[in-house]
């Protein structure tokens, strides 16, 4: 058995922005244009008038103040109100794997390697752009690398699940460099015209090479001492937009099909699943919360992140304990808490030790905990 290290990550910023005051003023336009149009429906009782949003609803929900995004013009345009995004032909790049290689070379930059060391692909992600052929093997054969790659789906914890895969791989010696990508093109999957919803998500791609820690080449390196993952069926948390969604006697552009949460039932479920996780998951290692330097959590929602943190720590979420980017990012999936490790990690001394939790649909929640080398 071999020792698995974190040698380099990688971080794809979309061209564009959206402030939550933009993005107000669009949905507030779809509301009125709405609620003009349906102006009879709505007096005779037959269909409920649209409220329309703020921002002050959005932070005090959630603590997001922007996102990035592929297309801006077409999420802001009220009678649109989702992302323009060009087809391309079979023989281009397809747009999720140009922002995985993105990132990837990224992180192979930070790692001295070579995109041709790799030799191992997994694309995890809570959407794939297309079902087959595999958007890693897109990406291994955009990057030159070498050996396999398979696509993975764990909605928000795909990174953490796809990094214990990784590093089982270079325990056993099946791969000695793995490569583990999170494109996240979320908001074409989003409900923009959903007010409880409409400002959750963001769009990125983080990249996250772990390696045989006798053969890496970085001077920085994060060992992993250990992995966990766990999944419990809830349906509090779906999307239903599929292949066969043609094939269903329903309308397949339906309200339903698209990203729907319960997102009180989520917040008041997940919270202590989370946090005992945690702690469960440091008993096995022998280790306790208050040992972890630092803790990169799941950025899906500020509140969420704070009782998770206080329950374990009594740590605020903002703190250098457990640094937030969701309020310049927004959710971003599986690839929020790789983000939060990729920009808050520079000040980790050899021998502090940290926690990568992701959690999310499923529920699944998975956690990798490691020590600056």
């Amino acid at each position: 058995m071999f020792d698995a290290v974190i040698t380099g990550t990688g971080l794809y910023r979309p061209p564009h922005q959206i402030s939550n005051a933009e993005l107000v003023e669009a949905f507030n336009a779809y509301v009125e244009r709405h609620n003009r149009e349906h102006a009879a429906a709505i007096a005779a009782g037959e269909r409920e008038a649209l409220q329309p949003s703020s921002v002050e609803f959005i932070e005090k929900a959630s603590g997001i103040k922007s996102r990035y995004v592929m297309d801006k013009q077409g999420v802001l345009d009220p009678a649109r109100m989702y992302p323009r995004i060009a087809a391309r032909p079979d023989d281009a790049l397809s747009l999720m794997a140009e922002i995985a290689v993105d990132a990837a070379r990224q992180a192979c930059a930070a790692a001295g390697r070579q995109t041709s060391d790799i030799d191992a692909v997994y694309c995890a992600a809570a959407n794939m752009q297309r079902a087959y052929p595999a958007m890693a093997c897109e990406i291994q054969a955009a990057l030159g690398a070498k050996g396999y790659g398979f696509d993975m789906n764990v909605a928000c914890s795909s990174a953490t699940f796809a990094i214990e895969q990784a590093v089982n791989a270079v325990k056993v010696g099946s791969a000695q460099c793995v490569l583990v990508v999170n494109p996240e093109i979320t908001s074409a999957h989003l409900e923009w015209r959903d007010r409880d919803c409409h400002f959750i998500f963001g769009d990125t791609c983080t990249a996250v090479l772990i390696e045989r820690a006798d053969l890496a080449v970085s001077p920085e390196r994060w060992k992993i001492e250990g992995t966990q993952l766990a999944t419990q069926y809830s349906n509090n948390i779906r999307n239903n937009f599929g292949f066969m969604n043609r094939c269903e006697d329903s309308n397949w552009q339906e309200r339903d099909k698209t990203f729907r949460q319960e997102g009180r039932k989520v917040f008041k479920e997940v919270v202590p699943m989370a946090a005992a996780h945690i702690e469960t998951h440091l008993q096995r290692l022998g280790m306790k919360p208050a040992d972890m330097r630092r803790y990169w959590l799941h950025q899906a929602n500020l509140g969420m992140n704070q009782l998770v943190i206080k329950k374990l720590v009594g740590a605020e979420a903002g703190s250098s304990v457990a640094p937030l980017i969701l309020d310049e990012w927004a959710n971003t999936a599986s690839a929020g808490s790789i983000i939060a490790f990729h920009e808050h990690r520079a000040d980790m001394q050899p021998g502090d030790r940290g926690v990568i939790c992701s959690f999310g649909a499923g529920y699944s929640i998975g956690s990798v905990v490691l020590t600056r080398q």
